[in-house]
């Protein structure tokens, strides 16, 4: 029987793809357990089902990645950015990255979610655009980190924020580093 090589990378992936989803399974139900044993920990069946469908989110736009591009530095770098995005809404929702999740600043994170999004479908996933996209994405998680400092609102969530930047920036530059070496194999 004869293997071909994008059947030999699926059959490799397998380990990973059970990794990756027994991680998420294992997040999920990281709070049920700790119910038990503390009442700090109050989940409701909203909290669950946004959970799930965020890390359902997650570990599919991965597996998009993934089947998208057998180029690791793509990979990675969806990778990067995917996980930039869930830590922005994550924090948002949970408490908000700058004071609680009631302040208004927080919707300007919408911003650069919107910037990578809409960046990444630009760029049909492929293109020039997507390292440019993250890091525009990355500058203006920045800027907003600097401008809640600079009003002193939460500095904090402004430092937060500026770290969680650098996500980003590592996703650009992964996307850079695929679009140079899709190049030289051109």
């Amino acid at each position: 029987m004869n293997i071909t090589n994008e059947q030999h990378q699926r059959r490799s992936l397998i380990p990973w793809r059970v990794l990756g989803w027994g991680a998420a399974i294992a997040l999920i139900l990281t709070p049920l357990v700790a119910m038990q044993f503390t009442r700090e920990v109050k989940w409701d069946e909203t909290d669950f089902i946004v959970a799930t469908i965020i890390f359902g989110i997650v570990g599919g736009l991965i597996e998009l990645a993934v089947r998208l591009s057998s180029n690791w530095y793509f990979r990675i770098g969806a990778m990067f950015a995917v996980l930039a995005g869930f830590m922005v809404v994550w924090a948002n929702l949970a408490v908000g990255l700058i004071g609680n999740e009631d302040n208004p600043v927080n919707l300007w994170f919408g911003t650069v979610l919107f910037v990578a999004i809409a960046g990444s479908i630009a760029s049909r996933f492929r293109k020039r655009i997507l390292p440019f996209a993250m890091f525009l994405s990355g500058a203006l998680q920045v800027a907003i980190g600097i401008f809640v400092g600079i009003l002193g609102s939460d500095m904090r969530g402004g430092t937060f924020t500026i770290v969680l930047s650098v996500a980003w920036f590592i996703a650009s530059l992964f996307f850079w580093y695929a679009r140079q070496k899709r190049k030289v194999e051109d």
